[in-house]
């Protein structure tokens, strides 16, 4: 899929929401778009890593860890998981860990920063609901677009 963020947003504008958040780049893949599902969670990505060891069918796991930059949600070993599942990025309100190895992997990815602490395990959290942060909220099936200019968020394919 070929797309740019600002273009979408000059051509769709007001159908698209604009996340204000300003991430980093992580993952090899610096564009990536799919449905949402979503994860909110906070210091623990036993939720995380279920979603990302299951099928993705292209879709982009928004995950709402709050903000916290206290021990990251996603590693090196959960990201190969995504990638092997098919899932198109990731999408962290909060922090990862292993970048080398991440920036080598064909996902997208995107979070605040990166701490080499571990999270809990005990999948503490919620899935699939409604998460907002960066003035959007992501909600399971919207469609999101993400590149070098941000991520943009539709209630529908646009592509």
């Amino acid at each position: 899929m070929d797309f740019a963020t600002a273009d979408l947003i000059d051509d769709f504008g007001d159908e698209l929401r604009s996340c204000e958040t300003q991430f980093r780049q992580y993952g090899a893949r610096t564009a990536f778009a799919g449905p949402v599902a979503t994860v909110r969670c906070l210091r623990d990505n036993g939720l995380v890593k279920r979603l990302l060891n299951s099928p993705g069918d292209g879709r982009v796991l928004v995950v709402d860890g709050g903000g916290s930059l206290a021990s990251a949600l996603m590693g090196d070993l959960i990201a190969a998981a995504a990638v092997e599942n098919g899932w198109g990025g990731v999408v962290i309100n909060g922090v990862v860990r292993d970048v080398a190895t991440l920036r080598t992997l064909d996902l997208g990815a995107k979070a605040l920063g990166s701490n080499p602490r571990k999270s809990a395990k005990d999948a503490a959290g919620e899935v699939d609901v409604p998460v907002t942060f960066g003035g959007v909220e992501f909600r399971p099936g919207d469609w999101l677009y993400s590149d070098e200019d941000g991520i943009v968020v539709a209630e529908r394919a646009l592509l």
